[in-house]
């Protein structure tokens, strides 16, 4: 679809332009922002034929194009024509495509390509929630649809099961744990004792450095950290597989963020390497101010870890 529409946006500007469509379609790009519209043309190049400022060539062109039912509208932005799909026309275009397509039409998009599903996600230690069971259907549904036509499907479960929620969690249960109501209604038991150390902090605001030394700790690689997060992991795990059972779903690897805590390192040293790593304030950070992004946090003062690291190392591990 997106050719298709390069080619109309080329087909409405070449009546206007000594540029031939494929030159002009080799021009046309994407706004940096969603409201900025689909496709935007840049009219630099054509200040030296026109000799006029691109801005008031994107202007003059656009007031010469004709309405076109696949766009919305047409605006000039600066030196650029920005173009903004009509929702309701492309809905219609993908359907009446697709419609008429056959089994083997989808097949031969596939070929043998892989496709990463990462669905369903659940916190370790908390409830299966209705959010996490709309994520399950639909991943699920998703990768059946993708298999069926010929994908090599890979299904990850990327569970909440790392973070400073697990130095609180260790605090609550070495102060107030028990054993035995652990193991009779583990994902209950774990969330009454994160609800306790929540309303203690309220009084005994030391409690929050002590689940900060916690984590650290487990990041460290410290013995009983380990065990008792794994003791938490595993109990939650019985549970969720108790639900994905009777639902009828399955993953083909069960990659928390935990899974890629052995691999932000070199994550970390690659973008070193390429000179992107800022330290702020006893912080590690990306500075994105050129791109008008706030700075993306990747480890705080004390060494640890936060989701965006961990998220990084994720997409980086599944796109190798």
């Amino acid at each position: 679809m997106d050719t298709y529409y390069k080619k109309k946006i080329a087909a409405l500007l070449s009546e206007h332009l000594s540029l031939s469509d494929n030159e002009i379609i080799d021009l046309i790009g994407s706004p940096p922002k969603k409201d900025m519209g689909d496709y935007a043309f840049p009219c630099f190049t054509l200040a030296k034929v026109f000799k006029k400022s691109p801005q008031v060539i994107a202007q003059e062109l656009v007031s010469k194009l004709p309405t076109e039912p696949v766009f919305q509208s047409m605006e000039a932005m600066g030196p650029y024509i920005n173009f903004y799909l009509n929702k309701s026309q492309f809905i219609k275009d993908v359907l009446q495509k697709v419609l008429t397509w056959t089994e083997e039409d989808f097949k031969s998009i596939a070929g043998g390509k892989t496709v990463v599903i990462d669905f369903s996600s659940p916190n370790i230690a908390k409830p299966f929630s209705i959010a996490h069971l709309r994520s399950t259907a639909i991943g699920n549904a998703l990768a059946h649809i993708f298999d069926y036509i010929g994908y090599r499907v890979v299904r990850i479960n990327h569970l909440g099961d790392w973070g400073t929620s697990f130095g609180k969690l260790i605090v609550a249960y070495k102060r107030w744990g028990d054993e035995k109501a652990l193991s009779q209604a583990p994902i209950q038991y774990l969330l009454d004792l994160y609800v306790r150390f929540h309303k203690e902090v309220e009084e005994h605001g030391e409690l929050e450095e002590e689940a900060k030394t916690w984590f650290k700790r487990l990041e460290d690689g410290n013995e009983e950290a380990l065990v008792l997060w794994n003791r938490f992991k595993d109990e939650s795990l019985k549970e969720f597989n108790r639900m994905y059972d009777v639902i009828g779903v399955s993953f083909d690897h069960y990659w928390g963020e935990s899974f890629y805590q052995d691999k932000i390192d070199p994550v970390l040293k690659e973008i070193e390497d390429k000179k992107l790593l800022t330290e702020s304030q006893g912080a590690t950070i990306v500075d994105l101010e050129t791109c008008d992004m706030p700075p993306l946090l990747l480890k705080k003062q004390d060494g640890a870890t936060l989701y965006a690291t961990r998220d990084l190392a994720a997409a980086l591990y599944r796109w190798d």
